[in-house]
């Protein structure tokens, strides 16, 4: 017996939660052939003495759907952070944002606007279904494993653009098509993004139908709730009662409470999962270890300014009578529950948690990249006008092409104790939300979020054993999203591996200088192939593409 890869002398811990023990792993093809004692019979070995092997990563929030079209150096580059830290194995579809299905140029046009603040490169689109995009996706060559949600937005836009309101007869019957169709393409499940349009605009009548058809295939309903604030509880409430009437397995995306005076709730929210749990209702959640998230800044206007898309917006701004209401919005008006009725607002980030609280993180032109890294409120003072014309003038000359970092998401700025209550429940996994578009810049987690789980989290702060939060991180999110063979040390399961020292990995990236890799992981391989190697990056398109069994 001689295997293509032997790992030897390793501290080997699997994924289960269990503890850690000696063996050597030796892998043939893209498989875990054994575990157990097989000095020497490996074509190449690595030696992991006083070294340990887990299971790759699982990220189960990704939002790299633009990046993946790429040509293959280009991706690779993009990707390179998610692989430093571990992950082998990403779920795009998030949020309700992605692109596909896309029903028809015009749709395509709304789409790209949406998606302006997660695409990299000029990406032609040469796709109308979800499985053309992951056939698409698939022949391009894929730099770690991915698979899909299918994101409402893309739907609803398919069939009914950016307009409010609940679907007629026929534009229902037209989503509901695109969400059978796209489960049938072996989407995972279903997502929503309820604090941007077009999921604001979204009943829950319609959050129920469609994720109906996805329990009927045995999928998810993942959701980026309708506000982390003042609707925080009625927001998780809805959630639950999606999985409560229709069965399906309910994922509660970056569970969060932003702004100070909201992080009371959260202990309100865990309780109401628990209770949900016990109920019967299949519920879990993930959260990423940092106190700011990341998004696109349109993100801070009223549901209404937004109607009809970014070049609404603009014009919006651009008159002053309506210029003058949006600011009133903003500064007066405090989100109420229901939210997608006429004049409902899911999440009014600025009056969550103030103008100096959100930060620039990407412009496309040249000229205004000084304000990278710069608050609302510095901007403001930088230009000589309020923060709201500051950063309204700034979204007209960038054609809505600026993203943001939001800080007071889950307590004060490097501080864990409110983090630690999502990261020690029994119900939640780990993920990064973040990606490296390689420009402006990007949140820290997207080079440095389970590495930072693992040494502040597990070795400073000891909030978890080192066991227990490598299974948050590979066998829970395989289970929650049904990924076959994937987040387990065994023989059968794809070989998908990490090989760090649990003393030295350490996170690096911070959110101004956000493109620092981690260290203390000395080997990345996926599918059996070798992508890093004492420090050294090999790279490789060896990703699979996983779709829905």
């Amino acid at each position: 017996m001689q295997f293509d890869l032997l790992i030897e002398n390793a501290s080997v811990v699997d994924g289960t939660g269990q503890p850690a023990y000696r063996a050597d792993i030796g892998v043939t093809a893209d498989r875990i052939a054994a575990v157990g004692s097989f000095h020497g019979l490996g074509r190449k070995r690595i030696d992991a003495a006083k070294l340990t092997v887990i299971p790759g990563i699982i990220d189960p929030h990704s939002h790299a759907d633009l990046i993946l079209p790429l040509d293959p150096a280009k991706q690779a580059q993009l990707m390179r952070c998610k692989l430093t830290q571990g992950v082998t194995t990403t779920i795009i579809g998030n949020c309700g944002l992605g692109c596909a299905p896309v029903a028809n140029s015009e749709a395509e046009k709304i789409l790209r606007a949406v998606n302006s603040w997660m695409t990299p490169n000029q990406v032609e689109w040469r796709w109308r279904t979800l499985g053309d995009y992951l056939k698409r996706i698939e022949n391009n060559g894929l730099p770690l494993n991915v698979a899909s949600l299918t994101p409402h937005g893309p739907v609803r836009i398919s069939a009914m653009g950016l307009s409010k309101g609940p679907p007629s007869r026929a534009q229902l019957k037209k989503m509901r098509s695109l969400v059978e169709q796209s489960m049938k393409d072996g989407a995972l499940g279903l997502s929503t993004g309820l604090i941007y349009p077009p999921g604001m605009y979204s009943n829950p009548e319609e959050l129920k139908d469609l994720a109906g058809i996805v329990s009927d295939y045995g999928g998810i309903y993942t959701s980026h709730i309708r506000g982390s604030s003042e609707t925080l509880i009625p927001a998780v409430q809805e959630l639950l009662e999606v999985g409560r009437q229709t069965g399906v397995r309910i994922h509660h995306s970056h569970n969060e409470a932003v702004g100070r005076n909201h992080w009371e709730k959260i202990d309100r929210v865990l309780e109401l999962e628990e209770h949900a749990e016990r109920d019967g209702i299949r519920i879990s959640f993930d959260m990423f270890p940092y106190t700011a998230a990341a998004t696109m800044m349109i993100a801070i206007y009223p549901p209404w300014a937004l109607e009809g898309g970014v070049d609404q917006l603009i014009l919006r701004l651009k008159d002053i009578k309506t210029r003058a209401r949006i600011l009133r919005d903003i500064e007066r008006k405090s989100p109420s529950w229901p939210p997608w009725t006429e004049h409902g607002w899911p999440h009014n980030l600025v009056k969550a948690t103030g103008w100096d609280s959100i930060m620039i993180g990407y412009v496309e032109g040249r000229k205004n990249r000084k304000f990278l890294n710069r608050s609302l409120g510095e901007l403001g003072r930088l230009t000589g006008k309020s923060p709201f014309d500051a950063i309204s003038d700034l979204i007209i000359e960038e054609n809505g092409k600026v993203s943001m970092l939001i800080f007071e998401v889950t307590g004060e700025r490097q501080q864990y104790n409110l983090l630690a209550k999502y990261a020690t429940h029994r119900l939640g996994a780990f993920s990064t939300d973040a990606e490296d578009y390689g420009r402006g810049l990007p949140h820290p987690a997207a080079f440095g979020a389970f590495p930072r789980i693992l040494s502040r989290l597990v070795r400073s702060q000891n909030l978890l054993t080192f066991e227990e939060a490598i299974r948050k991180m590979t066998s829970f999110p395989a289970t929650i999203f049904g990924l076959k063979d994937r987040g387990t040390i065994r023989p059968g399961a794809f070989a998908d591996l990490v090989i760090l020292d649990p003393l030295k990995i350490s996170d690096h990236a911070t959110y101004k200088n956000p493109r620092r890799e981690a260290t203390g992981i000395h080997s990345v391989i996926i599918n059996g192939y070798v992508y890093l190697e004492e420090d050294e990056f090999i790279g490789g398109l060896n990703g699979k593409l996983i779709i829905r069994s």
